[in-house]
């Protein structure tokens, strides 16, 4: 496409816990959209302690994409600390993240590299709509507003994980979090450091493989947790 600007190298990372049904489209996928925007490009899967056959997905997957790397986790760590491991493994100068389990689309990663405009450092995408339940629409939408009431930040939609990143502000910003809150540290830290993101609407697909791990009460508790340790951190300390 020669209306996409081109990425001087990209890393693209997925988490994934028990995504044995999706990983594998999601990896073709990203091939695709990589090929679209850089010359230079790695994917990067961390298998987050994975019970069902996502492992040997991957390895069935190493033998056809050369660009792919595996992480593999013994155990689960949660979201955030999956992230936080291909972070630090990522290599190439700007880094793009979604999640494994197909309820976004990486083609539209070229949607996000068009938004790379001057003045703008980073890129996230809103999900343009929702395809959950009720409830967990209803609860998404009261956690968004009770965390920018919060946390102040200017983002549309901080709990879409669909984000490109310039690794050397990863670095800068020094994550923490092992669970979904993440998401609420990546973007204030981000924000508060100076640096200016982009929004583009995304889609956002039902899932059709396992089970959503956050609506379980451990899950819950832990995040609930780290976010008050954050706001604790970053705006009652400050």
């Amino acid at each position: 496409m020669t209306d996409v600007k081109k990425l001087s190298s990209l890393s693209v990372i997925f988490p994934a816990y028990n995504d044995g049904g999706t990983i594998a489209s999601m990896i073709s996928a990203a091939h695709i959209a990589c090929r679209q925007v850089t010359d230079d490009f790695e994917i990067i899967v961390v298998n987050d302690g994975s019970s069902d056959y996502t492992g040997l997905i991957l390895e069935d997957m190493k033998r056809r994409c050369a660009e792919l790397r595996v992480i593999s986790h013994t155990s689960n760590r949660g979201y955030g600390g999956a992230l936080r491991s291909g972070f630090a493994s990522a290599q190439k100068d700007w880094v793009f993240y979604t999640d494994g389990d197909a309820q976004y689309n990486p083609l539209e990663l070229i949607a996000l590299v068009k938004a790379l405009t001057a003045g703008v450092d980073a890129v996230n995408g809103y999900k343009s709509t929702r395809s959950d339940s009720l409830l967990r629409i209803v609860i998404g939408r009261s956690y968004h507003y009770l965390l920018k009431l919060l946390f102040r930040f200017r983002l549309r939609d901080v709990d879409c994980d669909f984000r490109l990143i310039p690794r050397l502000i990863l670095r800068e910003i020094n994550l923490a979090s092992d669970s979904g809150a993440i998401c609420l540290e990546m973007v204030k830290k981000i924000e508060d450091a100076g640096y200016r993101f982009a929004e583009v609407p995304v889609s956002h697909f039902p899932r059709k493989y396992g089970i959503s791990q956050f609506f379980r009460p451990r899950r819950i508790y832990d995040t609930l947790r780290q976010i008050a340790g954050l706001y604790w951190m970053l705006m009652r300390k400050r």
